[in-house]
């Protein structure tokens, strides 16, 4: 256990921000000595070095390092029946291209090469999140583009969360991008305090800290990440602000998203992305005029589902980390009276599941990390695609 004293009570995306008196001794907390290089000439070499980068300089959880490597490496995948088309994804804060472990080869079934990239900071330990600047995630996000670029024919710039903010502020400069796919996009935090994120981070290392146990994604959050990304959201907004965006965009946003101002996203979907023939898929009980925008209710009682939360949109019931009775469940802080204070010891059947917040005290919850309509989302991204990619 951590011997913390709270400095300050700042909650950024709904965290208390907590400074250590001394640092702890776990090397996940301590930094690596620079960050992994990411400007290769190609994008072989780029996973090549990368792989090493990571071997030499993550902590890792297992015995098993190429299954833990397997999953924060990014990766290539090449069809079977190109279409001559492109697709570049970029993740979020914190996670890893695991995000795309589901999303990825539906894509690639469709004729795409889909390259998905690791941001610098990411794959190794916590503490490396301290070590980028936006420019690193700008920069290579824009390289790989180019990279991708002389490959095929066509790209398309697909995001979750923070990653969705990066793409769509290079889509916004690259005007031969076909279109755009966003998952959760993190143009707006919920929490408004997060604005404070880029002052916090002199003052506070940590906006949280907590023991790492999912090789996935990082579980703690440096505060110089959590600024970074607040900063790549400032970015975003200020292209949707200044102008229309008129290529096809395809979306997936959560309405009870714990970390994101959904509400707002969707608004700029309906008012500043144009194009006829965007779709939105909302995961929510609210119905919209837009005809663009498709709502799939959340309110799943008989699957002792509550809601949708920012994680679950891109992964499937099948996925063997985060379905129902997977490797990881992300258990609500607080349990009902009586019951285990690790919901992971309860059976699946019998927990609840929803975005952080969600549901009755009374009830074992936890955090909801599948989406329940992954193949139906998945066939109205194909059919997206299809219209949208001649």
């Amino acid at each position: 256990m951590f011997k913390c004293k709270n400095l300050v009570l700042l909650p950024v995306f709904a965290l208390t921000l907590s400074g250590c008196a001394s640092e702890p001794e776990d090397p996940q907390f301590i930094a690596s000595k620079s960050l992994q290089p990411y400007m290769q000439e190609d994008y072989q070499t780029y996973l090549a070095e990368t792989q090493e980068w990571l071997l030499e300089n993550r902590v890792f959880f297992t015995d098993d390092r190429q299954i833990e490597l397997s999953a924060v490496a990014p990766f290539e995948l090449v069809p079977q029946n190109p279409n001559g088309q492109g697709i570049l994804l970029v993740h979020g804060l914190g996670d890893s291209p695991f995000s795309y472990v589901d999303i990825a080869p539906d894509l690639a079934a469709q004729g795409y090469l889909v390259r998905v990239i690791l941001l610098p900071g990411h794959g190794t330990r916590a503490a490396d999140l301290s070590l980028p600047e936006l420019e690193d995630w700008q920069n290579v996000v824009a390289h790989h583009y180019q990279l991708l670029n002389e490959k095929v024919d066509g790209i398309w710039l697909g995001g979750f969360s923070t990653g969705a903010n990066l793409v769509t502020a290079l889509a916004y400069q690259q005007p031969t991008v076909k279109g755009l796919l966003l998952f959760s996009p993190a143009f707006k935090p919920r929490n408004s305090l997060a604005k404070y994120s880029p002052y916090a981070k002199w003052f506070i290392d940590w906006e949280d800290k907590t023991k790492e146990d999912n090789y996935t994604r990082y579980n703690s959050l440096h505060m110089n990440g959590a600024a970074t990304y607040y900063e790549t959201s400032a970015v975003v907004r200020d292209y949707i602000d200044d102008a229309n965006y008129d290529k096809p965009t395809f979306v997936m946003l959560s309405e009870a998203d714990e970390t994101i101002d959904s509400q707002y996203a969707v608004e700029q979907f309906s008012e500043k992305f144009t194009n006829s023939q965007n779709e939105l898929l909302w995961f929510g009980e609210t119905q919209y005029k837009d005809e663009r925008i498709t709502t799939y209710s959340m309110d799943l009682p008989q699957q002792k589902i509550l809601s949708a939360s920012h994680i679950s949109l891109v992964f499937s019931p099948d996925n063997p980390i985060y379905k129902r009775d997977g490797e990881v469940r992300l258990c609500f802080r607080e349990q009902p009276e009586g019951m285990p204070e690790d919901c992971s010891e309860v059976a699946s059947d019998q927990v609840w599941f929803a975005a952080f917040g969600d549901g009755e005290e009374t009830q074992v919850r936890a955090r909801i990390s599948w989406n329940p309509y992954f193949d139906q989302s998945m066939q109205k991204l194909n059919h997206f695609l299809a219209d949208n990619s001649n």
